[in-house]
């Protein structure tokens, strides 16, 4: 039985990259019971990878569906779901016959949710794109970087993850919501352009405010200001720095051991580069760990920059389990916590196709239908 406040929750997954799949891990690791639709052929997503974290928690069916009798299967599926989520480009799911008229034909009460990068229409709806592009196209890469030099790619979290997937599970559940008053399902439509954008909205209010005056990297949030940016410790490792305010501010002056010194107003923006020199000076002379030992038991807002595969040791991030070990791979566990409904540790990825018959069996297929199905290759 599946353990959280999704627990009952029946969710069909149609098998993509990214976006999709973290907003079905989000789905899977607050108890709802997933159900992934991989391809029936071994080896056609080239892309993926074992025991990748993103397809934990939940069960596979290896399925044809340029089959007439594996698009069956998937609206057999999603006739006892609540949601169906899909990336693919659009109009695609509708030319396999399991677009959302065709799916809430049979199920009216499911809730449809689409990822895709510029949306559902427009004049780019149908073209290629990755993480980069739409964040770029939403606004949202330009700002990220040093003065003076060209925009850096912040990975792929603003995008895939963060104005995608997130998004697209946030949305899923606010129609879902919706449909206890309506009784009818919905489609989400999900766009990382429109995401993304979103994340930008505090931007946009300083901008016209005028507290976000300049051009990259020479305002308060994006390493403009000295006293927030990252500074290279004497042993070749870094620190972030966030004192903002004044009583914050103070304090890292403190641990810094600056309290004698001829300092400017730190929010004097035509003191900003004089500050940097001496800040990055002070910080130097430290090791990471003594300067974060230094700063234990203060409001400083400094802390060590870690590496991914440094976080799940950090005191913090121990003490909570902020990180599980999952099919032998460290990796975040499920976020947000629940004192009444928590979250279980999520299983291991399934290998793909591996659960084809259990699900099968649930649908009401015998060993012999099943047996069918393999032989006219609509599954794994």
């Amino acid at each position: 039985m599946k353990q959280g406040p999704l627990a009952g929750l029946r969710v069909v997954e149609l098998a993509g990259l990214a976006p999709a799949p973290f907003a079905c891990m989000i789905l899977a690791d607050l108890g709802a019971d997933v159900i992934r639709v991989d391809r029936a052929t071994p080896g056609e997503d080239v892309l993926g990878f074992p025991n990748d974290p993103l397809a934990r928690g939940r069960r596979s069916v290896g399925v044809n569906t340029k089959t007439p009798e594996g698009v069956e299967l998937v609206l057999k599926l999603a006739e006892r779901a609540d949601v169906l989520i899909e990336g693919f480009r659009p109009g695609v799911a509708e030319r396999m016959g399991i677009g959302p008229e065709q799916v809430q034909a049979r199920n009216p009460r499911l809730v449809y949710g689409r990822m895709t990068g510029w949306g559902q229409d427009g004049p780019l709806a149908s073209a290629a794109g990755h993480d980069i592009n739409y964040i770029a196209v939403a606004g949202a890469l330009d700002p990220i970087g040093r003065a003076g030099e060209r925009p850096v790619p912040p990975l792929n979290l603003v995008g895939d993850f963060g104005g995608g997937g997130l998004m697209l599970a946030m949305g899923v559940l606010a129609a879902l919501h919706e449909r206890t008053t309506s009784g009818r399902g919905q489609v989400v439509d999900a766009s990382m352009v429109e995401g993304a954008a979103l994340l930008t909205t505090s931007l946009h209010g300083m901008r016209a405010a005028g507290v976000w005056p300049g051009e990259r990297g020479e305002n308060l949030l994006d390493s403009g200001a000295p006293f927030y940016d990252t500074y290279e410790t004497a042993d070749g490792k870094y620190v972030a720095v966030g004192a903002i305010e004044m009583r914050f501010w103070a304090d890292l002056v403190k641990v810094l051991g600056l309290e004698d010194e001829d300092l400017p107003f730190h929010l004097d923006q035509r003191e900003w580069p004089r500050l940097r020199k001496i800040l990055a000076g002070a910080i130097g002379q430290f090791s990471r760990d003594e300067l974060v030992a230094r700063a234990e038991g203060t409001d400083a807002c400094l802390a060590p920059v870690l590496s991914p595969w440094e976080a799940a040791a950090h005191p913090q991030n121990a003490a909570r389990g902020t990180f599980a070990e999952i099919g032998g791979t460290v990796q975040p566990a499920p976020a947000p916590r629940f004192d009444r409904t928590p979250a279980a540790t999520p299983e291991a990825p399934h290998e793909k196709g591996a659960d084809t018959a259990e699900v099968l069996a649930e649908l009401g297929y015998d060993d012999e239908g099943i047996a069918t199905l393999r032989e006219a290759g609509a599954i794994a």
